[in-house]
């Protein structure tokens, strides 16, 4: 019998690597290592925590000035309405939140126009010159300049409502907001990461946001009860300080690109270099041109999707509290309980619908999102006929798929256009979804205060009738990628009956790979522009990686602002 024996540098290398497992040095190396390579990880957790933590805080301060000083009610109404005894001044208290809700109407506005319009110039000037860190760090001010202006509101205690919204609004928004910092953080991590290293890195990056979104929620409340105004913004106001310190002293910019004395003589001034309005041009123009398999029409499908799983979120987001407030009497406690609950078990359904229905299951993107949606809609009908407390919870539960629906949408995107048109794409996702605030918040908000005493749930029942529209053009993606999938294959077997007659294989090999990529297109994996860690950690086990540069552009994850 023939027996082949291992050679002596394989059973060396085995050996060495029993002795790694056990070798205290070797996983010191490993700390080390993953030490040394922290870079932004740090600014994000102090970006996205404070920014959570302020925002109950914020809502609160609104509803105290709008009280105290527009409606210049006295302070038995506005103190007992503050601890929640309103069955004496229910008028009183459905007048502030209608005032409250046209505030975040306009507030709002504001806050996404701005960063709907600089995120293209942001991303275009920033993959030209090859910088980071100004987008990293300069939506950081912002932030924090909002955070003083409330505190300046807190102190100066005739300010009205408007001057505490003009503060939140106005800084972040002139600075790019959430949207540019986290594009500006993806990119940076694209440059300075192999395509190996990359998963790891921005799955690192989204177990940040994953974990600090429930963190914040959960103190937000505790710590207004217990620190009050004063509190809450010195805490946010230092960990933005402590961000912009680090990005500053410890954050290095990627390495700039060689440019060529062409484009030294073409150099243009600043502002006329950052608002070119070419590239802006470009971006359109590439996203909505005609390509194989109804490719525009599917990319615009797509971004109907965007506008309606996305748009809700936003809407839901403004009123929420002040339906919980009205509906159930509830504290900020009680609501920032709520809050943790609904996070960690939408965070639960992620991982079950990549886990196993995507990855052990093999269902389709677009089945994942019908699923996805169905679950809003449902919930939404739960959360509008609501009469106690724990009808939330159930609510929160029947919601559980909910956030996989954007996953799957931007699976499926990416899986439509090149290499080289990915970042294009990204970026006017990003405008979409950038503008959904300023359609959603009005619209939300002033429903909200036209049926808060007929029926104060009739937002929730909004957006689960928006959602429909996702139900349905998934279920047409789905219907069509079946039928190309059924053509591909048919063409596949007339191929192997009928083989080129000069006996050269490079035909029949090139319709091979064509239907191994569209079944890649169909059931592949998630890419890496999803929302935690699992979903980046999945990718490289279901992404053919022949075809990983379709997916992962290194030049052009700068504008995947989604993550």
């Amino acid at each position: 019998m023939l027996t082949i024996e291992p050679s002596k540098g394989v059973v060396l290398n085995t050996v060495k690597a029993e002795k790694n497992k056990d070798n205290p040095m070797a996983w010191r190396k490993k700390i080390f290592r993953i030490i040394e390579n922290i870079t932004v990880e740090p600014i994000v957790g102090a970006y996205i925590m404070p920014s959570v933590l302020s925002n109950l805080a914020t809502q609160n301060l609104n509803l105290e000035k709008a009280c105290r000083v527009n409606m210049n009610y006295n302070e038995e109404i506005c103190d007992a309405l503050t601890r929640r005894e309103t069955a004496n001044y229910t008028l009183e208290e459905e007048t502030i939140q209608r005032m409250v809700a046209h505030m975040v109407a306009w507030k709002t506005v504001i806050q996404s126009v701005f960063p709907c319009l600089l995120i293209l110039f942001w991303g275009s000037w920033s993959d030209r010159h090859h910088r980071r860190k100004p987008c990293i760090l300069i939506p950081i001010v912002g932030e924090f300049l909002a955070t003083v202006g409330l505190m300046l509101c807190v102190f100066f205690e005739n300010t009205p409502m408007e001057a505490a919204g003009l503060s939140e609004a106005i800084f972040p928004a002139l600075t790019g907001g959430w949207f540019v910092m986290l594009m500006g953080v993806f990119s940076y991590i694209a440059d300075i990461t192999t395509e190996e290293e990359r998963t790891l890195r921005i799955g690192i990056l989204n177990v940040c946001f994953s974990v600090g979104v429930p963190i914040g929620t959960a103190l937000s409340g505790v710590l207004l009860k217990k620190i009050g105004f004063y509190g809450v913004f010195s805490i946010s106001a230092t960990l933005y300080m402590i961000s912009l310190l680090y990005g500053f002293l410890f954050l290095p910019e990627p390495r700039t690109k060689c440019k060529s004395s062409a484009e030294k003589e073409k150099k243009k001034n600043l502002l006329t270099d950052f608002f070119d309005k070419n590239h802006v041009l470009e971006t359109f123009q590439v996203a909505f041109k005609k390509g194989v398999n109804k490719r525009r029409k599917r990319v615009i499908l797509l971004m109907v999707v965007v506008m309606v799983v996305i748009g809700p979120i936003y809407g839901e987001m403004n009123v929420m509290y002040l339906f919980t407030r009205y509906r159930f009497n509830w504290s900020e406690v009680e609501y920032s309980i709520f809050n943790t609950f609904a996070v960690v078990t939408s965070l639960i359904g992620v991982l079950f619908c990549v886990g196993i229905l995507s990855h052990k299951l093999k269902l389709d993107d677009a089945l994942v999102g019908v699923i996805s949606s169905t679950s809003k809609i449902l919930s939404g009908f739960v959360y509008a006929f609501a009469t106690v407390s724990w009808h939330m919870y159930v609510g929160a539960v029947v919601e559980i798929f909910n956030g996989t629906s954007f996953i799957a949408m931007r699976s499926m995107a990416t899986k439509l256009v090149s290499k080289d048109e990915l970042g294009k794409v990204n970026s006017l996702f990003g405008v979409a979804e950038a503008l959904m605030p300023v359609v959603y918040a009005p619209m939300y908000s002033t429903l909200y205060a036209i049926t808060l005493k007929v029926f104060p749930g009739a937002f929730f029942v909004l957006g689960g009738a928006i959602t429909i529209l996702a139900v349905i053009i998934f279920l047409w993606m789905y219907n069509f990628q079946r039928q190309q999938l059924r053509q591909c294959s048919d063409n596949q077997q007339t191929d192997k009956t009928f083989p080129v007659m000069n006996g050269n294989n490079s035909n029949e090999n090139n319709n091979t790979i064509e239907v191994i990529a569209f079944v890649s297109e169909v059931k592949g994996g998630l890419n890496g522009n999803v929302h935690n860690v699992f979903q980046d950690g999945l990718e490289h086990g279901l992404t053919n990686k022949a075809f990983e540069p379709d997916v992962m552009n290194l030049n052009k994850i700068e504008h995947n602002t989604y993550l």
